[in-house]
């Protein structure tokens, strides 16, 4: 089976495409991280609030570049000697992604009106929770989970995956574990 492979210029193109949309990813979270730490951080309702009304506005933002970023990277790997399943490096790094994008769905998504409504209250004076909750875990989870990503793309480490080693290999392998 032979590897699909883009032309030098398209692979390029798709390779910035996957660090541009990375890179939004990152700046997203990092957003997240300083909307929720001046909401922990500020006694005043209104500065809390608009933090509040922000966040519920760039976790859209953030979904779209995971996703750009998944497509991106499935895209890569498919066109490329790696490989979408071939090295475990690229398998947790498209893990990571899944997780994440997952977690943007279940964990984050749900709760925004009610987050932008609460932020619009505090704003106009109506309420005094200005609790922030669990939100100072998903840029934290994120974030290291992103750079940890970005470290696997950098080293490259570990080995190949089962999937990624030569038929030659796999056949000998499962004829000694035969023989056992």
């Amino acid at each position: 089976m032979s590897t699909q492979r883009f032309s030098r210029r398209s692979r390029r193109t798709l390779l910035v495409l996957h660090l541009l949309s990375v890179a939004t990813w990152i700046g997203v979270d990092v957003m997240v991280a300083v909307f929720v730490g001046v909401s922990l951080t500020s006694d005043d309702p209104s500065t809390v609030g608009l933090c509040f009304q922000a966040l519920a506005y760039v976790v859209w933002p953030m979904l779209t570049a995971a996703l750009a970023t998944l497509v991106t990277g499935v895209l890569l790997g498919w066109g490329s000697a790696y490989g979408v399943v071939k090295h475990k490096w690229v398998l947790t790094k498209l893990v990571i992604n899944l997780v994440l994008s997952t977690l943007i769905l279940i964990a984050l998504m749900p709760g925004l009106d009610e987050l932008a409504q609460r932020g619009a209250d505090l704003v106009a004076g109506r309420t005094q929770d200005m609790s922030a909750g669990d939100l100072v875990y998903p840029p934290i989870v994120s974030l290291t989970s992103l750079s940890f990503a970005v470290v696997l793309s950098v080293f490259k480490p570990w080995g190949r995956t089962r999937w990624g080693r030569p038929a030659a290999a796999r056949t000998a392998r499962s004829t000694t574990a035969a023989s056992r």
